[in-house]
């Protein structure tokens, strides 16, 4: 994987951790949205971890998306209402990503953003 993918998936995890860290780890926060919080930055640590790791291969970073979209649904499923939603959403998002597509990744980090807030408004 050349450099410029690389730094893509650190700035797409670091928005999902970061957005996500800050305003669901919140003391006070009902216990689900700070479990919820430790589990999408699980998720967004194994991606990362997994897109750094596979320079070699080319298809990695789509595999690495397509994987953590699932992981994304299966935690959705556990939860309802706009929380689920939102979780969905975000899984939409690492769905879609494709590295041979360069307007769609730039429209995928700046949705990463947007569902991270969605999800912390579900939160609260």
């Amino acid at each position: 994987m050349n450099t410029p993918s690389r730094r893509i998936a650190v700035v797409i995890a670091t928005l999902t951790l970061a957005g996500l860290t800050t305003a669901c780890g919140a003391i006070g926060n009902a216990v689900d949205c700070n479990q919820v919080s430790q589990e999408i930055t699980k998720i967004s640590t194994e991606f990362q971890s997994s897109v750094t790791s596979a320079a070699t291969d080319p298809k990695a970073f789509e595999k690495a998306s397509q994987e953590t979209a699932g992981k994304l649904k299966t935690l959705a499923g556990k939860y309802d209402g706009d929380l689920a939603g939102a979780i969905n959403d975000l899984a939409s998002v690492f769905d879609g990503m494709k590295l041979d597509n360069p307007s769609a990744m730039t429209d995928s980090m700046s949705k990463i953003s947007s569902m991270s807030t969605k999800i912390q408004s579900a939160c609260g």
